[in-house]
């Protein structure tokens, strides 16, 4: 019932008042018989004249009777709160020599209760901090190891074909031609994974500026497919494209959607190629237009897909160049996804490995706020 420390002080008072002056009043009614006890046994002095205490004397005994009386019964009172204030002391004693598992128990809902509970949360809040920290610097480790990986593997080929072009310059044009045409490919592949990068790298620390506008998603996606048809071919992939509109209007920015499903269709490619088939399927729905891209390749174990989304993360672990990119693709569709304020899921089963995107049609209905150049 008492809520602040100056209630509590009010409350503590009152009842010390309450038990001296009860205490005093005993006191007072048997003064006669201590007077009397103490004649019985012989104290003389000019305290105790003939007719008994001396009024004065009376009310000096009753005062001081009474101050320690009532200092006594304040001190007992106060007693609880005063060793709460000192396990508050120790507790913030601990967490400042860098013990962050020490919790302060939160009694009542005073002011101790209140700093004892903003203490508790501010070392939770510290210790998410901490753990952030720590995942940002694993972050960054694992950045480096990643990127370090992916660009040497391409690097050392690129290297290794031009030496060979500059040390053997008697080569057949044959296979003069086929060493330029795989250093070729390894530049490109090299091209890619600086691009997304780079592409992470903005998404990641906002410094993407969205160019929103009206476009067609219908016909972006036909235009990303037609692209990919030579992907389609060396794979020995078939595709199908199912929307029963003609078009879909959307407010988004087309280049970053183009590198959304660019990523995602290029993934269903690389993972989907024992399926012999890639599905791209477009809903219209109350407020949302829904983009499917389904692969019927390996079914994704239910605990990778957890992860699937996370940066530098492949189903394939050692991040061969031949069944997987960098480990960004994702990533770098989940961001887009995001900052349009849309969605992004996967699931995979038997009838195949699904990731379902969801965008509003007007980026005013989304709950994301946005900035625009």
């Amino acid at each position: 019932m008492v809520k602040t420390f100056r209630m509590r002080i009010v409350l503590y008072g009152i009842i010390s008042m309450a038990v001296t002056c009860g205490a005093e009043l005993v006191v007072l009614l048997n003064l006669r018989v201590i007077v009397e006890f103490l004649r019985r046994n012989g104290y003389r002095n000019s305290i105790l004249g003939r007719d008994g205490m001396d009024i004065q004397v009376q009310m000096i005994i009753l005062i001081i009777s009474g101050g320690v009386i009532f200092l006594i019964t304040f001190i007992l009172l106060m007693d609880g709160l005063i060793r709460y204030v000192r396990r508050i002391s120790n507790g913030v004693g601990k967490i400042a020599s860098g013990d962050l598992n020490a919790e302060i128990p939160v009694r009542g809902e005073d002011e101790f209760a209140v700093i004892a509970k903003n203490v508790n949360k501010m070392t939770e809040e510290v210790k998410m901090l901490m753990e952030k920290e720590r995942e940002a610097e694993k972050t960054k480790n694992d950045l480096i190891t990643n990127v370090a990986h992916d660009l040497r593997t391409p690097l050392t080929s690129i290297i290794g074909y031009l030496e060979l072009l500059k040390n053997k310059p008697d080569l057949e044009a044959k296979d003069r031609m086929r060493f330029v045409d795989i250093a070729y490919q390894k530049s490109k592949k090299l091209e890619k994974l600086i691009e997304d990068l780079f592409g992470f790298t903005k998404l990641n620390y906002g410094k993407i500026t969205m160019k929103p506008g009206m476009l067609d998603i219908v016909k972006l996606l036909e235009q990303i497919l037609d692209e990919f048809y030579p992907n389609f071919q060396d794979s020995g992939l078939s595709y199908e494209f199912d929307c029963p509109q003609p078009s879909i209007l959307v407010e988004a920015d087309g280049n970053l959607l183009a590198r959304l499903f660019d990523n995602l269709i290029n993934n269903a490619i690389k993972y989907g190629a024992d399926g012999k088939m890639v599905r791209v399927e477009v809903r219209k729905e109350e407020k949302q237009v829904s983009i499917r891209v389904i692969n019927y390749g390996k079914i994704i174990p239910e605990g990778e897909l957890s992860h699937i989304f996370e940066k530098f993360y492949r189903v394939e672990h050692s991040r061969s160049q031949n069944t997987g990119g960098t480990g960004l693709g994702l990533a770098i569709a989940k961001g887009v996804v995001e900052l349009h304020g849309g969605s992004i899921t996967a699931s995979s089963d038997i009838h195949g490995t699904v990731f379902q995107v969801k965008l509003y049609y007007s980026l005013a209905d989304s709950p994301k706020r946005f900035e625009t150049e």
